[in-house]
């Protein structure tokens, strides 16, 4: 493709956009006038038009840092489909398809390749771009260069020597998640502390947020897919054999569902992947190895079986749902064995004690996000350091306001049991204390004789439950791994006692279990006027049997949101049609006679 001066014209001829998104066009700028950059924005905020469109615009190809040969493929098919010729250098190539590449960077005619950051830094590939002209350098997922963020990689720590290596080539940091504290890590470990920080909104307007208590989570799985019949989506589960578990199980259950974790052998992982990318209606159950850079625009649900290990880590997970902007759900299920065994994982991990303190302070502001009687909206975001007023709108606790109740005398009985039993057990069997029941444990240790026994009587097992995790999201009682989960007071907890500090929990509502959220396929349907169904549905059939023929993914051809636009503008002409939102002249030249067919026979 030839170089394209103006960026405006890029986006609309390539991409078909008539107009950038939010501070796309001053990040643009600022790259093709050659400036370093750092950009920071949300899931589907259009992050890669923001190094694509100056690589079309600059001469000389653009390299691409990509953490994931899949991630790499995938992104390359969707930029031929548009005309850009792009290519991925890594370790799955054959001998002929790296020699395409070499020819390509020698005779100046490729405009995009993606690189692994190991492949970066072998002297051998700085050789072969010795003699090649680089339009610009981006490092996409750049928070995986800090140690404090949740997908830390040594191998991109060799970035750093970009500047020196490759002098005066403009260079660029994305990423979609990252606190204050990775922020200022990525630009002191890739040397761009003279680079334009970009940053907007990370709020998704279109995600609801649903972060429930577990209980029979498979019966709460199926009650919140009932919402997403016909829908993609994913689950996320910790382990790999709960992966292997879940996908059996749904798909006993009538939900077509595949696994997809890190243990896989490669063939049967990269198959499960693309039927993911390929599929309208496909459930993946996954462990976090899954859903970095996945571009897939309409995954309308991302569900938790299991806590993440971080805010940053849950807000990535969730914001692969709904890229296009379309509603979709973040629905989530926890319980006091979630924090237990995040946090024996992180004491039991190789880090040093600093980094294990951070990780331990991230898993704490996750799990008071999950207890906040307030809006998780405002919650999530506050964690990012961007102010949020409140009352979102779209999440549990706004749709469906949360009681509080005072529980100082409640605190005060369930900090006494872990006190008075020697701070050497967990929460199952101090609920057992404070309610009475005499078992073979509390007989063992002689509990049955202490004054605190049976003193919780008056409050059932399940709120001694809800008490002990909003302790834990308080500060005031912590985890002891070293003792096998056994829980224990805090200094802070000193003030309760004293009744100098009062303590309000919220109250768990009555079959909590049961969704809050009546959201799901209904409304994204709902997007679409009446009149317009039949004929979406339409050109969603033909979208499908195109990316059959052509062996790609749905949404590479259009996504759902084009789709809509033709369903409501229902051009019957070439130019008509290249006017629509999305449509580029590749894409009409190749796809445009099909669509025009069906919108003409619709009528």
């Amino acid at each position: 493709m030839s170089k394209l001066a103006d960026p405006l014209s890029v986006l609309k001829s390539v991409y078909g956009y008539s107009a950038f998104r939010g501070k796309q066009q001053a990040v643009v700028d600022q790259v093709v006038a050659g400036g370093d950059a750092v950009v920071l924005f949300p899931t589907g905020a259009g992050k890669s038009l923001c190094y694509q469109v100056p690589a079309l615009c600059r001469p000389g190809v653009a390299l691409v840092v990509s953490p994931l040969i899949a991630l790499m493929r995938d992104q390359v098919e969707a930029l031929k489909q548009l005309g850009v010729k792009a290519a991925a250098l890594n370790s799955t190539l054959s001998r002929e398809e790296y020699g395409a590449i070499r020819r390509g960077l020698e005779d100046a005619t490729l405009d995009l390749l993606y690189v692994t950051p190991e492949r970066m830094a072998t002297s051998g590939f700085r050789a072969m771009m010795a003699n090649v002209e680089i339009a610009l350098i981006a490092i996409d997922e750049a928070h995986c260069v800090s140690q404090w963020g949740h997908d830390f990689r040594p191998e991109y720590r060799s970035l750093d020597q970009l500047k020196d290596t490759f002098p005066g080539v403009p260079r660029m940091a994305l990423t979609a998640t990252a606190d204050p504290h990775t922020r200022e890590d990525i630009i002191e470990r890739l040397a761009l502390q003279d680079a334009e920080v970009y940053t907007t909104s990370f709020d998704r307007p279109n995600i609801t947020y649903e972060i429930i208590e577990r209980d029979q989570p498979r019966r709460q799985l199926l009650d919140f897919l009932a919402r997403h019949k016909g829908d993609s989506g994913i689950v996320y589960c910790l382990s790999r054999a709960k992966v292997e578990e879940t996908a059996e199980w749904l798909d006993g259950q009538g939900i077509r569902a595949l696994p997809y974790h890190a243990g896989m052998d490669r063939e049967r992982r990269d198959a499960h992947q693309d039927a993911f990318l390929k599929e309208e209606d496909l459930c993946l159950v996954a462990t976090v190895a899954f859903g970095m850079g996945i571009d897939k625009p309409n995954v309308r649900y991302v569900a938790h079986l299991d806590l993440p290990g971080s805010v940053e880590a849950y807000y990535q997970e969730t914001g692969r749902a709904g890229r296009d902007g379309l509603p979709s759900e973040a629905w989530m299920v926890y319980g006091m064995a979630d924090v237990v065994q995040r946090g024996r994982m992180i004491d039991n991990g190789n880090a040093v004690d600093e980094i294990k303190r951070v990780e331990r302070a991230k898993l704490n502001a996750l799990l008071g996000i999950c207890e906040t009687s307030g809006c998780r909206r405002q919650a999530i975001l506050a964690h990012f350091g961007e102010a949020h007023p409140g009352g979102c709108g779209n999440c549990d606790t706004c749709l469906k306001p949360v009681d509080t109740w005072d529980g100082t005398d409640a605190a005060i009985k369930a900090m006494a049991a872990i006190y008075r039993t020697g701070e050497r057990f967990g929460a199952g069997h101090l609920i057992d204390v404070l309610t009475g029941k005499e078992t073979e444990r509390t007989e063992r240790f002689g509990h049955t004789a202490m004054p605190v026994f049976g003193a919780g009587s008056d409050l059932p097992a399940k709120t001694w439950q809800s008490v002990y995790r909003q302790l834990l999201a308080a500060g005031l009682i912590a985890v002891d791994h070293e003792a096998y989960g056994a829980l224990k007071l805090t200094p802070d907890a000193r003030a309760v006692f004293r009744h100098e500090r009062a303590v309000r929990f919220r109250t768990d509502r009555p079959g909590r279990g049961k969704s809050s959220s009546k959201r799901g396929s209904a409304e994204k349907r709902a997007a679409i006027p009446d009149e317009n169904h039949a004929l979406f549905e339409e050109l969603r059939a033909t979208r499908t049997a195109l990316a059959k023929e052509n062996g790609v993914p749905p949404y590479v051809i259009f996504p759902d949101t084009t789709l809509i636009a033709l369903a409501a503008e229902r051009p019957t002409t070439a130019d008509a049609m290249l006017a629509v939102s999305g449509v580029g002249q590749t894409k009409l030249q190749r796809y445009g006679e099909d669509f025009l067919a069906v919108i003409r026979a619709h009528g």
